[in-house]
């Protein structure tokens, strides 16, 4: 499947974007969106992205222009590839750093085997509660809103399936993975469960989305990269 086709924005594209740290996925398809209108002269074009990705993470982001939008689910059930970077002994309400600190917890007797052993018990299908701070709908409403307001949204554990977990680097309170899981999975999920497999807690610090389906993070374009790209193409 062809990728990064600036002269088919129109008609139909594929865009492999490397999403900036803090922008949500629909900052980024606005943008994109803003920037075909603008330099193409016309008043609306379909985009959308196959896959949301957390603002604080980074890294792949598949996004589909025209006609291309129609393969948008298609795309977003495909399998994902992530490296993650975990933090031992404490955690937070929303597994990752959008929230402070709320517990601490003991890691001097965490080792390197006894990492390796933890993480192997994770490869498999499984159910997995999803983050209450997720952008999942509760009765109409994002959980993350309901969470930030101190309501609990009762999230129900969901079927994933993790292909492997492959051990980086270790260095406490830190370790770092790399993950092949299924569509739906969420990564701060599975650095709170690893945190609670330890016999301590965890949080997610630093998430980078390196592979969606067939695609890798190796061939997309900065947002940056993107805008010139359309200038040249629309201004010839």
């Amino acid at each position: 499947m062809e990728v990064n086709r600036f002269d088919r924005l129109h008609e139909g594209a594929i865009l492999l974007v490397d999403k900036p740290y803090e922008w949500t996925s629909f900052d980024v398809v606005g943008k994109i969106r803003s920037l075909i209108k603008k330099h193409l002269g016309i008043k609306s074009i379909k985009v959308g992205h196959a896959g949301t990705l957390d603002p604080l993470a980074t890294g792949l982001l598949v996004i589909c222009t025209g006609k291309a939008t129609k393969k948008v689910m298609e795309l977003t059930s495909e399998n994902k590839e992530y490296v993650a970077k975990i933090k031992l002994g404490e955690t937070t309400p929303s597994f990752d750093l959008e929230t402070e600190v709320d517990a601490t917890f003991p890691t001097d007797h965490i080792t390197l085997e006894l990492v390796k052993d933890a993480l192997k018990r994770f490869e498999g299908p499984q159910m997995q509660q999803p983050p209450a701070h997720s952008a999942k709908y509760v009765n109409g409403k994002r959980a993350y809103n309901l969470a930030r307001k101190g309501i609990d949204p009762k999230l129900q554990p969901v079927p994933i399936e993790i292909f492997s977990i492959e051990l980086e680097e270790f260095s406490l309170p830190y370790l770092t993975i790399r993950i092949s899981c299924s569509k739906g999975t969420y990564i701060r999920s599975l650095a709170r469960d690893i945190g609670v497999e330890l016999n301590s807690g965890a949080h997610l610090v630093k998430l980078c989305r390196t592979r969606s389906g067939d695609f890798t993070l190796d061939s997309a374009l900065s947002l940056q990269e993107v805008e010139q790209k359309i200038k040249e193409v629309c201004n010839k």
